[in-house]
């Protein structure tokens, strides 16, 4: 073997591979050592005719063919969720890694024709997830993360992706076909109010949008052909609540196959689990809280096994191609296991500052669950287990002013996305919602004179400082 190979293919000189009770082994050893795994053999009850032993014995090459990345779940104890999000659905590999290796490889071998004869089938068909064949359709770091979101979320499989909105668009490309309908809210993501509104419509899908806390409104928007009802809760930006389980009764008691498809990337598995309300797949951008650090883009999609298997092999397979990277579900990991945490520091700190913002003369409007004013707050409180880290806020100023207050801002930052440990603020109309015509922006409550923000992990004191520095800059001159 030539000195490339080798360095590619490795120098390991021992491994064991337990199949059917045969040894595999290098064939490289130490005399004693050989001498002991011979014996071992010999005397080792084997299955089939005595030809196979010729197996036990194998060449360099054949032998790092072994899957060494072959994954199991252990078997675990019924856990709280701040236990959860660091053990559940543990995987483990060969040598019992503490924190899950990234497997940065697009391809898996097989060790022989029979082995593909015999697991093939059942790798490209879904119908195992502790063997890989191409990284389009599984991946062991992948996997990982999407039986623990699985068990977060209280779903049966779950699938990830590239990002949020290629969660959400593989959903819709792997259950609509021209004809169908779709039934959403007015006040989407506005990446998502594009995808519904504009794309789907250009192949055939007919979308409508209304208000879902208008429920009589609901009923009457459900059509014969609707085959997905999309929702989110708490919205973005203007935090509206919906009840989740109220909805879902009515979409399915008006036909029980729709699939009611919602957004849980503002609450999280940690405050909220929609599948256990009546929803039938929950979407996620995992780039926001699950992430927590604004360092990573993801996506998942989670529900039934049929559901999932039909999303992963249709959608990301072949219909988007929005296949998460392994170093991306690696930092999903690690972001996952302080979710709790962050989320709980979270949600103090925005209650502090509604509470705060709510007696402020700068301030015409708070948006935020938590507030007992809130229109939605009896709903959130029911459904929630808190009320999460985004807070919404009208400003008495004029553009001028508002430009000041937002320049004004020392720690906290002009920035447009949410859900990191860092506070971060945008203006909905110019930012996240801007291709929303002043129509869409009216029909969704999103007024022109809105900020949102994302409030992070600091000290509520630092913050509460830096907007009050700000708010009177603005309005002084």
């Amino acid at each position: 073997m030539k000195f490339s190979s080798k360095f590619i293919n490795g120098t390991m000189l021992v491994s064991q591979y337990c199949s059917k009770s045969r040894l595999i082994c290098h064939k490289i050893l130490p005399l004693p050592l050989a001498a002991f795994l011979l014996i071992f053999v010999l005397i080792a009850p084997m299955e089939g005719s005595p030809n196979k032993a010729s197996n036990i014995l194998c060449d360099r090459g054949s032998m790092l063919k072994q899957k060494e990345i072959k994954i199991k779940e252990k078997e675990e104890p019924k856990l709280k969720i701040r236990s959860e999000v660091i053990h559940g659905a543990q995987m483990e590999d060969k040598y019992d890694s503490i924190t899950m290796p990234v497997y940065r490889t697009t391809i898996f071998g097989f060790k022989s024709v029979e082995e593909l004869f015999e697991h093939g089938a059942d790798v490209l068909s879904g119908k195992r997830d502790d063997e890989f064949f191409y990284m389009r359709v599984g991946n062991p770091t992948n996997t990982a993360l999407e039986r623990r979101l699985a068990k977060l979320e209280s779903a049966e499989s779950c699938v990830v992706t590239a990002s949020g909105m290629g969660a959400i668009a593989t959903v819709m490309w792997t259950f609509l076909k021209q004809g169908d309908h779709v039934l959403a809210d007015t006040t989407l993501y506005s990446g998502t109010r594009t995808l519904l509104g504009e794309l789907l419509t250009k192949f055939g899908v007919e979308v409508d949008f209304v208000d879902f806390n208008d429920l009589g409104l609901l009923r009457k928007s459900l059509k014969p052909n609707t085959v997905i009802v999309f929702f989110e809760s708490p919205y973005n930006p203007t935090l509206k609540i919906n009840d989740i389980a109220q909805i879902a009764q009515i979409v399915h008691s008006y036909k029980k196959d729709i699939r009611v498809v919602f957004d849980n990337t503002f609450a999280t598995p940690y405050l909220q689990n929609p599948l256990l309300l009546g929803a039938d797949i929950v979407v996620h951008s995992i780039t926001k809280y699950i992430g927590g650090h604004s360092d990573v883009m993801a996506g998942c999609a989670l529900g039934s096994k049929e559901d999932t298997q039909k999303i992963r092999f249709t959608g990301v397979e072949n219909a988007t191609g929005a296949v998460m990277s392994p170093d991306n579900a690696y930092l999903a990991l690690r972001g996952l296991c302080t979710l709790p945490i962050r989320m709980d520091q979270q949600c103090k700190n925005a209650m502090k500052i509604a509470q705060y913002l709510e007696k402020s003369p700068y301030i015409s409007k708070v948006y935020y669950p938590g507030l007992e004013s809130f229109p939605g707050h009896k709903t959130a409180k029911k459904q929630m287990r808190d009320f999460g880290g985004i807070v919404s806020f009208e400003v008495r100023m004029d553009p001028e002013q508002m430009k000041r207050f937002v320049n004004g801002l020392k720690l906290i930052r002009l920035a447009g996305s949410l859900g990191g440990v860092e506070t971060v603020i945008e203006h909905p109309a110019f930012m996240s919602h801007f291709n929303y015509t002043p129509e869409q922006l009216a029909e969704s409550g999103i007024a022109p004179n809105q900020f949102r923000l994302s409030v992070g992990i600091e000290d509520i004191r630092d913050l509460i400082d830096d907007l009050e520095e700000a708010f009177k800059n603005s309005v002084s001159r």
